[in-house]
């Protein structure tokens, strides 16, 4: 479990660290906000990337995921409470939801424009699922040595 852990850990303090540059203003991987937002979040319209107070929300809750996962994996730092189980398992229903609910006309609708809509097919979709399939495994796995 231990590389399912590190592996998570460090996919997630990627992610983390990609929205803290974005709420640094800091443009990347693409250096024109335009098109990164196109890019990345895809929503009907979206001429501007999100403010910054969002952008190192979603940063935090990231990296407390990662940690969450590191912890699971019994790797972490605390001592495996109950906490830990209740945010993994939320964590995974939101992973695990989101990559799903990417495929549904809704999310299609809600999410038309390009480049993202083939990025989330293609890359965006399949991590969260790979993210939440993985938390589920280490929770799981948690749960039993528990």
């Amino acid at each position: 479990m231990a590389v399912i852990s590190y592996l998570l850990a460090g996919v997630l303090l990627a992610l983390s660290a990609l929205h803290l540059l974005w709420g640094l203003r800091i443009w990347w991987p693409i250096a024109d906000e335009f098109k990164l937002a196109r890019a990345t979040a895809g929503f009907k319209g979206i001429a501007t990337m999100a403010p910054p107070a969002a952008c190192y929300v979603v940063a935090l809750l990231l990296a407390i995921v990662a940690l969450i996962a590191l912890e699971l994996g019994g790797l972490g730092l605390f001592n495996r409470s109950a906490l830990t189980a209740l945010v993994g398992a939320g964590a995974t229903l939101v992973f695990l939801g989101r990559g799903l609910f990417a495929y549904t006309p809704t999310w299609a609708r809600l999410t038309p424009e390009e480049p993202f809509r083939s990025l989330d097919r293609r890359y965006f979709s399949p991590l969260c699922l790979i993210i939440g399939v993985g938390l589920l495994v280490l929770l799981v796995t948690h749960r039993a040595l528990h």
